[in-house]
């Protein structure tokens, strides 16, 4: 009787198991409907030049990366991953007594637009209120000038960390 049960019980187990799909590993963060992405390139209303350019180069990178994804070149990809620079700042935030700046901050905001095949949006819906399809992004640099440091690698320090926080708005929720 006692092993009647338990070999019941096991047999419940194993069928039961088999029925659920589930994902494993860093491929349960990203949507599984989702293997390319094409990135058109990062329109950018900056005046500072290359700024769009040099944040497609990181978004891809990071895409390669950090995700199961595969970037392609052609908008007939599983997903198209836009995203336009709104604007960039540069705030002095320490001086000395003769007003030269020591201390710089840059700021890049974002906004992007993540869709499938079908154009439904693939991104969470933002608290902030903006269509759920746009999620605006904001990441800052602080660039020392008594160390040397220049403002081009300041920006792509930016750049960098703000292609990092793209990417990771590809996680799907929990």
């Amino acid at each position: 009787m006692k092993l009647r049960c338990y070999l019941l019980f096991t047999i419940g187990i194993i069928t039961a198991g088999g029925c659920a799909s589930y994902r494993m590993g860093a491929e349960s963060l990203y949507a599984p409907d989702v293997q390319t992405v094409y990135v058109p390139m990062i329109e950018s209303d900056s005046f500072r030049r290359d700024l769009g350019e040099r944040l497609t180069e990181a978004v891809v990178k990071e895409i390669e990366l950090k995700t199961p994804f595969k970037v392609v070149g052609s908008p007939d990809a599983d997903s198209i991953l836009s995203a336009r620079l709104l604007s960039d700042t540069k705030r002095v935030i320490v001086e000395n007594r003769n007003d030269d700046p020591r201390a710089l901050e840059m700021g890049m905001l974002a906004e992007i637009t993540w869709i499938n095949r079908r154009r439904e949006p693939l991104c969470l819906p933002n608290t902030i209120p903006l269509p759920p399809e746009l999620l605006p992004i904001n990441q800052t640099a602080t660039q020392i000038t008594a160390a040397g440091q220049s403002t081009v690698t300041t920006q792509q320090l930016a750049i960098e960390r703000l292609a990092q926080q793209i990417v990771s708005t590809m996680e799907e929720g929990w």
